[in-house]
């Protein structure tokens, strides 16, 4: 279940589950009438109780391990303790190394701080480039309202002189109209004619 393939400190921290297990003495410990009535029956008992509590953990461990990726995180803790050891061997002092005069949370802070003020800053020009191009399409927006409510404008006033000189159409006596229409038709004949 578990890869078995890792660091030294895997390895241990691998081995050190599997010795957690309980043993037949803590059962006798914890049935000592049971185990000196039947000792066989203890011993079966035992083992079923045993297998089943080994396979539940086994199978719990397994999901919280890929989870968790516990044995890569243990294995990169095994790392940084490596090369702490080298660079201590070879008196090495680091900025960032541990002193006991520091308190945790300052050395945390002093870590994860300028992290976060890169964030703030990467966040704050992406706000200001936002709002610039916000800025841009609301001005090409407001144009191109402007634009429309113009042509809104003429076609409402193309519609108004459509409406009055149909009104003035409908006014006009179309016998008249209909008598200048033969008029001038038989007038244009001949012309057309030749």
């Amino acid at each position: 279940m578990f890869n078995q393939s890792g660091t030294r400190r895997w390895t241990h921290f691998h081995s050190a589950l599997q010795l957690a297990q309980p043993s037949f003495e803590d059962f006798t410990e914890c049935f000592p009438l049971y185990v000196e009535e039947d000792k066989n029956s203890a011993s079966a008992t035992f083992n079923s109780i045993s297998d089943y509590i080994e396979a539940q953990n086994l199978r719990d461990l397994d999901k919280l391990f890929k989870d968790y990726n516990v044995q890569e995180n243990i294995d990169i803790l095994h790392k940084i303790v490596a090369d702490a050891k080298e660079r201590k061997a070879r008196g090495e002092v680091r900025k960032d190394s541990w002193r006991e005069d520091i308190d945790p949370r300052a050395s945390a802070c002093a870590k994860t701080i300028p992290v976060l003020e890169q964030d703030v800053a990467r966040l704050r020009r992406q706000l200001k480039e936002t709002e610039e191009l916000n800025r841009e399409l609301q001005e090409q927006l407001e144009e191109v309202n402007r634009q429309t409510n113009e042509v809104n404008g003429q076609t409402l006033d193309i519609v108004n002189q459509l409406e009055r000189a149909c009104e003035e159409w409908q006014q006009l006596p179309s016998d008249e109209i209909e008598g200048w229409t033969v008029q001038t038709l038989e007038s244009l004949k001949p012309s057309v004619r030749t």
